[in-house]
C-alpha cells in the first residue's frame, strides 16, 4: 500500500458500510418496503442498487407519489430491527480510538437521520471519538455534493487538503474528490470492491487498520502525550 501524506490531520467517515455493519438492516428493510409495495418483484441483488442515496432520493424514483408513506414503512421497520441486526467491522474501534489518542480531527459525514445515525454509533461504543456528527438532517445538499464535507471540515476547522474521505460509496469517493481532500475506498463495499475501485479513490483499504498504514501511523509506538 502507498503511503500517505503525513500531511493529513482529519479523517472523515461515512458511517453505514464503512465504520459500522448495517447492510443487513439496510437490506432486510429495503426488501420488506419492497415487498410491501411491489410483492414478489424484489430481491437482494436489486435491492443492494438502493444503497447510498438518501431514502426520498430511492423512493422518488418508484413512486413520486408515495415517497413519505415508503419511508415512514423502511424506516418503522429500519428502528425495531436496528439493535437485532447491526453488527460491527473487525478493527474499526481499535483504528478510531488509535486515530482518536493521535490527536486526529475526526466527523461522520452520513446520509442517514442524525437520530439514526447516533443510536448505531452508541451501539457500536464509537459516539465517544466524534463530537462532529454532519447527518441529512444538517444538510440542503447531500454527498456527492461537497456540502456536507465542508460543514464537518467548518466545525473541525480544517481545511480539504489535509483530510481524508473514507467511504464505501461511490457518493463518498466523488463527495471527497468534489470537497478537494484525499479518498479512501473500503474494499468490503456491499457493491463490491472492483465498482468502487472504479472511481479512483486515492487508497482501497482491505481492513480498517490500513487507514493506519496509509496514514504512516506505527501502531507499535505510544503516541506521544
Amino acid at each position: 500500500m502507498k503511503q500517505a501524506n503525513s500531511h493529513i490531520d482529519t479523517v472523515l467517515f461515512d458511517l453505514d458500510g464503512t465504520l459500522i455493519n448495517t447492510i443487513e438492516l439496510i437490506v432486510e428493510s429495503f426488501l420488506h418496503t419492497m415487498e410491501h409495495y411491489y410483492p414478489g418483484k424484489y430481491e437482494r441483488e436489486d435491492v443492494i442498487h438502493f444503497i447510498g442515496p438518501p431514502l426520498s432520493e430511492t423512493f422518488e424514483k418508484l413512486d413520486p407519489n408515495k415517497i413519505e408513506e415508503m419511508t415512514n414503512v423502511y424506516r418503522t421497520f429500519n428502528h425495531e430491527k436496528h439493535d437485532e441486526l447491526v453488527q460491527e467491522y473487525e478493527g474499526v474501534y481499535e483504528t478510531v480510538k488509535t486515530l482518536d489518542e493521535r490527536g486526529y480531527k475526526l466527523a461522520i459525514v452520513t446520509t442517514k437521520r442524525r437520530e439514526t445515525a447516533l443510536r448505531g454509533m452508541q451501539l457500536m461504543n464509537l459516539d465517544r471519538f466524534f463530537d462532529v456528527v454532519v447527518s441529512l438532517d444538517e444538510v440542503t445538499n447531500y454527498k456527492p455534493d461537497p456540502e456536507p464535507l465542508l460543514m464537518a471540515l467548518n466545525a473541525l476547522d480544517s481545511k480539504p487538503k489535509t483530510a481524508i474521505m473514507v467511504g464505501d460509496s461511490e457518493h463518498d469517493i466523488l463527495g471527497g474528490r468534489n470537497t478537494g481532500t484525499k479518498t479512501a475506498g473500503v474494499a468490503w463495499s456491499i457493491k463490491g470492491e472492483a465498482h468502487l475501485a472504479s472511481f479512483e479513490p486515492d487508497v482501497m483499504l482491505n481492513t480498517m487498520p490500513d487507514l493506519l498504514t496509509y496514514l504512516g501511523i506505527d501502531t507499535k509506538t505510544t503516541p506521544s502525550s
